[in-house]
């Protein structure tokens, strides 16, 4: 698949960013300064800097123009419906220990096609709300194949580009049908903990699992949010 060309200014710019060129909080070049680097047309700049913008890679600071954001943020994989369990547009996140391996639940196991004793990437990540408080924690599991294909997934650092992008750049999947199951139950002691609340408090579980072009399953995630927090918006036509 050909690479539009915003497409490619907004991939080396997340390099670039990604290796230490722009550090947070730093303005990256203008609309204008990237034409003229690029050849292309100012429009098409922009574009590239929106994609970057979209994905809570830079922000716009008045009288600056786009800085490099100061915390992560964590944007649901692909285009899939969130709900505010996942928060529309994205959240800041702190990362809950180190990206390891483990055998994922029955559930998870079952959704990406493992068999039962096979080992997953697991990376944990806790959202939070406006004042620092979590609101949702969120456990992502990678199949063998994606995992191994893409080292950085289990580096501590975000994956300034965000993981969507990565696995596609190192395996050239990426998704197309998210299958998203909400349930409710009660919160076990290590998401409690998590969370901030006490044991057994009632947790919106959403389980977004996401298919590549082949039908394939890129990755499993399982998002718990307190039922007080939890809000879940469809529109459709009627």
């Amino acid at each position: 698949m050909a690479v539009l060309k915003y497409e490619e200014i907004a991939e080396s710019l997340r390099a670039r960013i990604a290796a230490g060129e722009f550090a947070p909080g730093d303005t990256i070049p203008s609309g204008r300064d990237l034409a003229e680097q690029w050849d292309v047309s100012r429009a098409t700049a922009i574009k590239a800097v929106d994609v970057l913008r979209n994905d809570g890679v830079v922000v716009a600071k008045q009288g600056t123009g786009f800085v490099v954001t100061e915390t992560p943020v964590a944007r649901p994989a692909g285009a899939r419906r969130a709900g505010s369990a996942r928060i529309l547009g994205g959240m800041p996140f702190l990362r809950v220990g180190a990206p390891d391996w483990a055998e994922p639940p029955a559930h998870v196991a079952v959704a990406l096609g493992l068999s039962p004793g096979v080992a997953a990437l697991r990376r944990i990540r806790v959202l939070q709300r406006p004042d620092g408080t979590p609101n949702s924690c969120v456990e992502a599991w990678f199949p063998p194949e994606i995992a191994e294909a893409g080292p950085r997934l289990a580096d501590t650092a975000p994956i300034t580009e965000g993981t969507t992008r990565y696995v596609r750049r190192q395996t050239g999947r990426f998704p197309v049908e998210g299958v998203d199951v909400t349930t409710v139950r009660l919160a076990t002691d290590t998401e409690a903990d998590r969370l901030g609340v006490p044991a057994d408090t009632p947790v919106a579980v959403l389980l977004h699992t996401a298919h590549d072009q082949h039908g394939e399953p890129l990755v499993c995630e399982e998002g718990v949010t307190p039922s007080s927090f939890f809000e879940q918006v469809d529109t459709y036509a009627m």
